[in-house]
């Protein structure tokens, strides 16, 4: 068919119907896209935009990571390997020690990602049969990749509904539920909120997915990321309350925000030794890897923690300033008090955006993040700290003439 139209000059559009996964075509564009869009066309205009939208931050990447990452170009390229590098994998298992004082095996418990989103929307690839039991559980508002990767993986997906202080627990999941589970998701510090969960809770969590032989998956990629008073150890990580081990659960842990790294595409998923063979023939199938000097950089950057600490400071000040400034006009930010965002309560989250963009500055409204995110809008702390400072006076200025909006 594609032959005889070419024979005849036509175009292909007007002979091939490319069919689309239904899952694409249902799900459409990824949430935070059209804010993007609407942010990059107010910059073609040439108008100033603050944009608080994506959690990209704009602290330059810690020198000696990039050093690391040139020393380490090879003059004859050639291809990684799914496992990833012995070096990383032990500079990974040295963080988990030091960080949560968890012993891990980096041969069996720790397989380097090229980033947490790819990991996390591929992880039901390895693990939902769409024929047997196959519900993954998700937050909501939450990630939306979480939800993403289960449909396209042919799962079933069971949303808890946060509310009150955003944090999941597992009595708020049903027992039906419980019963269908082969994933649950959860995640601390939580995206979008901040909200943090406490180790008794992720005890809960994990007594309940063992009792339910169902995989507990905890999004921990802000985990260096939060204010020191309120958690002077640290927001606490499943794998410390899992046991040696780490049977049943896995951490997702990242360097795009700890170190400054979203470009270098550098993360790791560390627990359960069986589901890590699960994931690590499941990247070999699909030759999903970093490369091997994006490997090196990463090590080094899994080694040192003076630079992530200087980077909290940094986030904890930012977060300061736009906080105060929500507070003088009366509105409540929720939770918030650790990852790299401000979740605030602000009535309707659709208008506000648009208030807000209309005078330059860039949020998610909440809905974008799942049912439960209405009424609240999300900041990520990635403007500098001078444009967290002039985008201050600009918020007040906007919500206080919000009207009706809210």
């Amino acid at each position: 068919m594609l032959r005889r139209a070419a024979e005849k000059g036509h175009a292909w559009g007007s002979v091939l119907a490319v069919e689309l996964n239904p899952v694409l075509a249902h799900l459409g564009n990824y949430p935070l896209a059209t804010v993007a869009r609407r942010a990059a066309e107010r910059r073609e205009r040439g108008l100033p935009v603050i944009d608080f939208s994506i959690g990209d931050p704009r602290e330059p990447t810690p020198p000696f990571i990039a050093d690391a990452l040139r020393d380490a170009v090879p003059e004859v390229s050639q291809y990684p390997t799914a496992a990833g590098r012995p070096e990383l994998r032990a500079a990974i298992a040295a963080y988990v020690s030091r960080r949560f004082g968890v012993d891990v095996d980096p041969e069996t418990q720790v397989i380097p990602t090229s980033g947490s989103k790819e990991a996390i929307f591929s992880t039901a690839f390895a693990f939902v049969d769409p024929h047997t039991r196959s519900t993954v559980i998700v937050p909501s508002p939450g990630y939306p990749v979480y939800e993403r990767g289960a449909l396209f993986a042919g799962a079933q997906v069971h949303r808890v509904i946060l509310s009150g202080d955003f944090v999941m627990r597992a009595r708020d999941i049903e027992p039906e539920a419980w019963e269908q589970a082969r994933l649950v998701w959860t995640c601390s510090p939580q995206n979008p909120t901040g909200s943090v969960t406490d180790a008794g809770d992720l005890l809960d969590l994990v007594s309940a997915a063992r009792r339910h032989d169902a995989l507990l998956l905890s999004d921990e990629c802000y985990a260096d990321v939060y204010e020191e008073a309120a958690y002077p150890s640290g927001p606490p990580s499943i794998l410390e309350v899992a046991g040696d081990g780490s049977a049943g659960v896995l951490a997702y842990l990242s360097l795009s925000k700890r170190s400054g790294m979203t470009g270098y595409r550098s993360g790791a998923v560390v627990g359960d030794p069986e589901a890590i063979a699960a994931l690590r023939s499941l990247r070999s199938t699909t030759g999903t890897a970093s490369p091997d000097f994006v490997q090196a950089a990463g090590a080094a950057a899994w080694m040192d923690d003076v630079h992530a600490a200087e980077r909290r400071t940094i986030f904890s000040e930012k977060r300061t300033i736009l906080a105060a400034a929500f507070a003088s006009i009366g509105m409540e930010v929720v939770a918030s008090r650790a990852g790299l965002y401000l979740w605030v309560r602000v009535g309707d989250d659709e208008a506000v955006t648009r208030r807000l963009l209309d005078r330059g500055i860039v949020v998610a409204p909440g809905r974008a993040f799942g049912p439960g995110g209405e009424g609240h809008i999300r900041l990520a702390l990635v403007p500098t700290l001078e444009e967290c400072d002039a985008a201050a006076d600009a918020l007040v200025n906007a919500l206080d003439e919000r009207g009706s909006d809210g």
